[in-house]
């Protein structure tokens, strides 16, 4: 007995090796096996994502913490060659009876790949040191908000991290000069505000940088720190700041002071080589449709129509002076006192402490449309002062998929004009609770699906969802105010805008000065929001595209739902097919929708 015991064990732990093999080294017999492996690579690729999601931290596994991503010419070769690769060995298996989340699986792995296969060709069309999201304010945000500090090995990788930004640099550097040659340069406004961030971050005394403040208050909160300790960690901050960051922001700046007599300020990317077929991709990628520029320049300039129309009768039903002008009006009601806060320290903390409670009472009044809601609670917090200035008005960043940080909601307070009270509920709904927070959150949260599926993102879902949202809250009566009414039409309006725009910098060959224009006469927005979303646009073409129009296939699908289920639709069953599948290219939402439609009539 005993030897056919001995005999099975053998035998099992053999299958288990072989099946081992197969998938780290050769094509996994299982497609599922497959799809794992495939986040396993991708996410090991990127240390910073590693350290992001803290998947892998809970097994012992922390090397990754220690490095930054490889961003250089021949990583870049390597990825797409992956790319490849990976999708062909997709293609390769069978995909005969694949039917409810199988299907989706295969569907949106391979739409992912062949989109980002597809970018190839413009793989030096974008500007990696730019005003928003470029390298040199990611990495102090990375490190001051995502690199975890627990214990003296994870300090001392915080310094490792910070020598290793001069190698990084360099390898930003090397692109750059790439797309210099290629007549890909940043328009002069660009230029002129990451030389000005970048100089002013440099002139800091390193004890006052982000990067020493950072660490100094990680440090105080390890118990098993000793002061001796602590001191001895932030000098070597100290000398990796003077030694490695400065001198790699410094190189930069001299870069950049020598191309900025090459740069114009055309705003476009027309301006590019192959510039139209570029900006033809970005759409696609951004909104997952085959809608053209005109197509969409032509829906903006509708949907602004019928959204200012709406917005004019409000203001008429107040008597609001200068009602006919919603724009300039709006402008006006944007800086009278009631709708202000003091442009205070005490000011901005209100904020913070309205936008939170706005979400509370969001979050206890939502049964009747959803059942399902993120694990993850949720903070406000103000964008980091240090980049305030370029910033978004607000954005959402995900929970740790480890629990160990709440999804954040971060709010600019830079000008606290441009967050008049008629326009914060609005905003609290579409990055937090029922927008983001709840997409992202419960995408994030979801079993039994591939990793990847929990993770990868498309644009045109997820903010269209976050817009959507702003309307579901308004339609379930969070919005009583007219003039809270107003301002979730207003960012209605402003999306709308956003289509017109994109496409006129992009596309029409706008100026920045003229895209700013038309957008501040059309929203009546804040000058300082208007010019950081212009210059958003211009260097993330078509991204901002993908608001309006994954909103309107959202609202789309719904109402076809309603229509052919009649008294079986059930909001909540709406909503629940959209949150459960996590984010989709729009065509495979419409799939799901329409198989979510069939299936119901049938079981009626």
């Amino acid at each position: 007995m005993k030897k056919i015991i001995l005999r099975t064990l053998t035998a099992v732990l053999l299958l288990v090796a072989v099946l081992a093999v197969n998938t780290i080294w050769f094509k996994p017999f299982f497609i599922r096996a497959f799809y794992e492996k495939v986040f396993v690579k991708f996410a090991f690729d990127s240390p910073e994502l590693l350290s992001r999601l803290r998947l892998v931290e809970g097994l012992g596994i922390q090397g990754h913490n220690r490095k930054l991503d490889d961003a250089s010419e021949a990583e870049t070769n390597r990825q797409f060659q992956f790319l490849r690769e990976t999708r062909a060995t997709l293609h390769s298996y069978d995909t005969t009876g694949m039917r409810g989340q199988d299907r989706l699986n295969y569907q949106v792995l391979d739409w992912y790949m062949a989109n980002a296969a597809a970018g190839e060709a413009f793989r030096h069309h974008n500007y990696p040191v730019n005003q928003l999201f470029g390298v040199q304010n990611e990495f102090p945000s990375f490190m001051a908000n995502v690199h975890q500090v627990r214990n003296r090995r994870d300090a001392d990788y915080y310094n490792e991290r910070l020598a290793a930004v001069r190698l990084k640099f360099a390898q930003v550097l090397e692109g750059l000069k790439i797309r210099e040659q290629r007549g890909i340069v940043p328009p002069t406004f660009v230029i002129d505000k990451v030389l000005a961030e970048m100089s002013a971050f440099v002139a800091q005394q390193p004890e006052q940088n982000i990067l020493y403040t950072s660490l100094a208050e990680k440090t105080k909160k390890v118990a098993d720190l000793t002061p001796a300790a602590q001191a001895e960690v932030l000098a070597e901050a100290k000398r990796h700041i003077q030694g490695s960051v400065y001198p790699a922001y410094r190189q930069l700046i001299t870069y950049f002071t020598a191309l900025r007599p090459r740069s114009t300020n055309d705003a476009g990317v027309w301006k590019f080589p192959d510039g139209k077929a570029y900006y033809a991709y970005c759409l696609q990628r951004s909104t997952t449709t085959t809608l053209s520029a005109a197509e969409i320049h032509s829906l903006g300039l509708r949907e602004v129509a019928r959204i200012t129309a709406e917005m004019r009768a409000i203001l008429q039903a107040e008597q609001v002076p200068g009602a006919d002008s919603v724009g300039p009006t709006m402008a006006r009601l944007g800086e009278e006192a009631r709708f202000l806060y003091p442009d205070s320290d005490s000011g901005r903390a209100q904020i913070l402490a309205d936008y939170q409670g706005i979400l509370a009472e969001v979050d206890q009044g939502l049964g009747s449309a959803f059942r399902i809601r993120p694990k993850a609670r949720i903070k406000v917090q103000r964008v980091p002062v240090f980049k305030e200035k370029t910033s978004a008005g607000a954005y959402y960043e995900p929970a740790a998929l480890d629990g160990s940080r709440p999804g954040i909601f971060y709010a600019s307070l830079y000008d606290v004009k441009a967050t008049p009270k008629f326009g914060m509920r609005t905003l609290a709904y579409h990055e937090g609770i029922p927008g983001h927070h709840f997409q992202i959150g419960i995408a994030q949260e979801l079993q039994g699906l591939p990793t990847f599926r929990t993770i990868v993102p498309f644009t045109a879902y997820s903010e269209g969802w976050a817009l959507y949202a702003e309307r579901v809250a308004s339609e379930l009566g969070f919005e009583k105010d007219p003039y809270n009414k107003l301002g979730w039409l207003r960012a209605e309006l402003f999306r709308a805008a956003r289509l017109v725009v994109d496409t006129g910098l992009h596309d029409q060959r706008w100026t920045r000065e003229q895209a700013i224009s038309y957008m501040r006469r059309t929203t009546g927005m804040a000058q300082s929001d208007v010019e950081a979303e212009v210059e958003r646009y211009i260097v993330m073409p078509g991204q901002a595209c993908a608001y309006k129009v994954g909103m309107l296939k959202i609202l789309e699908l719904r109402e076809r739902a309603r229509q052919a289920l009649g008294p079986q639709f059930d909001l909540r069953d709406f909503h629940d097919v959209v949150l459960k599948n996590g984010a989709l290219p729009l065509q495979v939402l419409e799939q799901v929708v329409n198989d979510y439609i069939s299936e119901k009539k049938t079981t009626a």
